[in-house]
């Protein structure tokens, strides 16, 4: 009788993890083990990134069914716009609107079915030279990525800046300024080239993104696993700044939702390449 219970136990030994899938027992949600569930993206840059289409009072109330967003306390939270409302680099809460954020990872959710997780650290007005390696607003999108890793595997970078580096020195200049920065946070986040990063051109409407938008064509080319994203048709959120002689660069809501959504379509795109 005892060396039946013997047997009997050293079958349950076996079949257990086995059960559990590939030899490894399920590991407990409520464990030190995170949850590696989300798909994770971080979205930085200036103004149109942080957000300035008009938000809808439903915007405020309604979470983006499948998306969370790395909140105050640096865990997921469902989400809801402003998304850039718990950057720790933004400027006043009442600037944060809707950005291209809203329609990305509404439409990355519809895609594949997975949870998404974004990291918003965006803050308008910044130039380049404020987001390389070693400054603050860099060093604040590592940290808080880092965090949201605990929770899930970092998918993309999503990059949209350049106004106030639409300058003809500053954009002959950007692209060997900003490759180093995009190796820097792949390595600080422990990722390698196949983490897309995509990058957004400015409003048509402005005669310095003419410039700019043809440079940033060439990110490919200079940044390894890069690519653009256009800002055709994206209209201006002040039409009547078109007559001036300084045009608001800003998006409208329609704008930053049209842009979001070839955000998603170019993030598939390159995803699929892997």
């Amino acid at each position: 009788m005892k060396n039946i219970i013997i047997k009997l136990l050293l079958c349950a030994s076996i079949i257990t993890p086995v059960l559990n899938g590939c030899g490894t027992p399920k590991k407990s949600l409520s464990s030190n083990n995170a949850d590696k569930g989300y798909d994770v993206y971080l979205l930085i840059g200036q103004s149109n990134m942080a957000g300035r289409g008009k938000m809808l009072p439903e915007d405020t109330l309604k979470a983006i069914e499948g998306v969370y967003l790395l909140g105050p306390e640096d865990k997921p939270i469902p989400a809801k716009n402003p998304l850039n409302l718990y950057s720790t680099i933004r400027k006043d809460v009442k600037m944060q609107q809707i950005c291209p954020g809203t329609a990305f990872s509404r439409d990355m959710y519809a895609h594949n079915g997975r949870p998404v997780l974004i990291v918003m650290n965006a803050r308008g007005g910044t130039t380049l030279k404020e987001w390389v390696e070693g400054t603050h607003y860099y060093s604040e999108a590592v940290r808080r990525c880092k965090e949201a890793l605990k929770y899930g595997t970092l998918k993309g970078i999503l990059w949209h800046q350049g106004c106030g580096d639409s300058s003809e020195s500053n954009t002959n200049s950007y692209l060997d300024r900003l490759a180093p920065m995009v190796k820097a946070l792949r390595r600080d986040l422990g990722v390698g080239n196949e983490v897309p990063f995509i990058a957004g051109e400015l409003a048509y409407w402005r005669p310095s993104s003419e410039r700019f938008n043809q440079m940033i064509h060439g990110i490919g080319k200079r940044i390894p696993n890069s690519d653009w994203v256009s800002a055709k048709d994206c209209g201006p959120l002040k039409p009547a700044s078109l007559k001036t002689s300084h045009p608001d660069p800003h998006f409208s809501r329609e704008g930053q939702l049209l842009l979001g959504s070839r955000y998603a379509e170019k993030m598939i795109e390159m995803q699929n390449k892997h």
